[in-house]
């Protein structure tokens, strides 16, 4: 099994139900072909650097998994397929990558949990 990342952008005009649909059902792909998710990451509405459709802005999402590298091609294919995917992009991490991977993972973690200092004037 190799180590995947992939980032997609949904179109701004959906509500929060149809943004959660649409996560679920990409990541029901690659559980449904024996991958597992090992982080998701939802980044929110973020503004592209340049239009894409007509549309300046776009829901931003990042799933890390573990799969073999044919899920690829078929979560790929789902992208394609699904209008509401403005742009989306998978890669393969490399050992440094998926160490870096953790290691942010880790560090993200630790700062959510971590109690927030007040600044005292």
């Amino acid at each position: 099994m190799n180590h995947y990342e992939t980032v997609f952008i949904l179109t701004p005009v959906l509500s929060d139900a149809q943004m959660k649909e649409a996560v679920d059902k990409f990541k029901g792909v690659i559980t449904e072909n024996a991958g597992t998710i090992v982080n998701e990451e939802n980044w929110g509405l973020r503004k592209l650097a340049y239009p894409i459709q007509k549309k300046s802005t776009g829901f931003y999402t990042l799933v890390e998994f573990d799969a073999n590298p044919d899920v690829i091609k078929k979560l790929e294919t789902q992208f394609r397929r699904d209008e509401r995917v403005l742009r989306f992009l998978t890669f393969r991490l490399d050992k440094y990558a998926h160490e870096y991977a953790i290691k942010r993972r880790t560090l993200k973690g630790a700062k959510q949990n971590s109690p927030v200092e007040e600044k005292e004037d």
